[in-house]
């Protein structure tokens, strides 16, 4: 059985969806649990419901984009429970249109998220790492997008896609000091952000998937289980498909 029991794991967009969903799997398996988000109301409540079953969780606000709100999230993470063992750079956003509408505004919120988010995180959490005898682990999630490239997403495959080369990069600067960086890239999966894909469009997604379904957010929360405890530790620089077969010969996305 996979257990994290003393390590401390922080999870960025942690108030929600599949940030919500890590927070309860890693929360379970022993973890002491750092809920970061930007909106302070959702970002407490997660961490007062984990703490209501007993965990042990706190509630950092934290604007991943800003270099000042990542180092904070570390340092915070750091005093509160002794060490940061398990970092997920789940904090995403969307803003889709196609590239010849697309403002730059548009193009640099994602990126600013998506992308710088998961290096200021990263590059504050390493530096605790590094210096811990177990080091760490860092799952980044990427996406089907990032991938395949999407229509009407070209900001955000750009941003996933550089998650996908980001992980790999550090998995090679990290491993002689025991920090091992693994990604994760979802299909389709039922949250909040999904929910604003107009219906019939959702439905065609979920019918192009070979298991007729869309992903649930604890699917995604599993792989990061596994991937952040010691039952992959010979797991670095790996991308996790997680999309119900979509990535297939003949699946869809």
């Amino acid at each position: 059985m996979i257990s994290l029991t003393g390590k401390t794991a922080i999870v960025t967009g942690g108030a929600r969806g599949i940030g919500k969903a890590t927070c309860l799997k890693l929360a379970s398996l022993g973890a002491n649990i750092v809920v970061a988000d930007m909106n302070p109301e959702a970002t407490n409540a997660t961490a007062e419901e984990l703490k209501s079953k007993g965990y042990k969780a706190i509630a950092v606000v934290a604007n991943v984009s800003v270099e000042e709100d990542a180092q904070k999230l570390i340092d915070t993470a750091k005093k509160e429970f002794g060490s940061v063992d398990i970092l997920v750079n789940n904090a995403g956003i969307t803003r889709d249109t196609l590239l010849m509408r697309m403002k730059k505004e548009q193009w640099d919120a994602v990126i600013a998220v998506n992308l710088t988010g998961t290096y200021l995180c990263t590059q504050a959490a390493i530096k605790v790492m590094m210096k811990q005898e177990n080091g760490g682990s860092i799952i980044n999630l990427s996406s089907i997008s990032g991938e395949n490239g999407n229509i009407g997403q070209t900001n955000y495959s750009a941003s996933k896609a550089g998650v996908i080369g980001f992980t790999k990069a550090v998995a090679l600067e990290m491993a002689s000091r025991k920090v091992r960086c693994n990604a994760i890239a979802p299909g389709f999966i039922a949250t909040e952000m999904t929910e604003a894909i107009p219906e019939n469009i959702r439905h065609g997604m979920v019918q192009a998937i070979p298991l007729k379904r869309a992903g649930l957010p604890e699917d995604i929360a599993n792989g990061i289980a596994f991937l952040a405890s010691d039952a992959s530790s010979f797991i670095t620089g790996h991308i996790l498909d997680i999309n119900g077969g979509g990535f297939l010969p003949g699946g869809g996305h």
